[in-house]
């Protein structure tokens, strides 16, 4: 019997939730948080959104950030991870001396999707992720 006890914890953590959502992209990037976190010295331009002319493409970058889920709703946890990796794809692009990042596009456990609106997520008990991948580009 306690074999079987045993057995039935330790498989917990293999039975944990990893759920995989879409969250909307203007949600947070409107908030003040957001607004403070990433500024506006980058511009961000998710899928096929329409932007300036293109003058130079510098690099492709991507980031795959985590955050602690434990306690927190996958809505909150979701948001607070994704201006991780937003924040991270900034940070690169200025050095890689753009003005903005072009074609951003979920990537969460490698599954490429694209959406003008939407962001990739995907929450478990104790971890939440986003994957982003996207161009750097120099604008007009």
């Amino acid at each position: 019997m306690a074999v079987l006890i045993f057995m039935g914890v330790c498989a917990f953590p293999v039975s944990a939730k990893d759920d995989v959502r879409s969250y909307l992209v203007d949600d947070i990037l409107k908030t003040e948080q957001a607004k403070q976190i990433l500024g506006d010295e980058i511009s961000f331009y998710f899928g096929t959104q329409k932007h300036p002319k293109i003058v130079k493409t510098l690099s492709f970058i991507k980031t795959n950030k985590k955050t602690n889920a434990f306690n927190k709703t996958d809505l909150k946890a979701c948001q607070w991870v994704f201006l991780s990796a937003m924040k991270q794809l900034k940070q690169m692009a200025i050095n890689k001396g753009g003005n903005a990042v072009v074609n951003i596009k979920s990537n969460y456990k490698n599954n490429l999707t694209s959406s003008n609106s939407e962001f990739r997520c995907g929450a478990g008990v104790f971890i939440a992720g986003v994957a982003l991948t996207g161009d750097v580009v120099k604008l007009k």
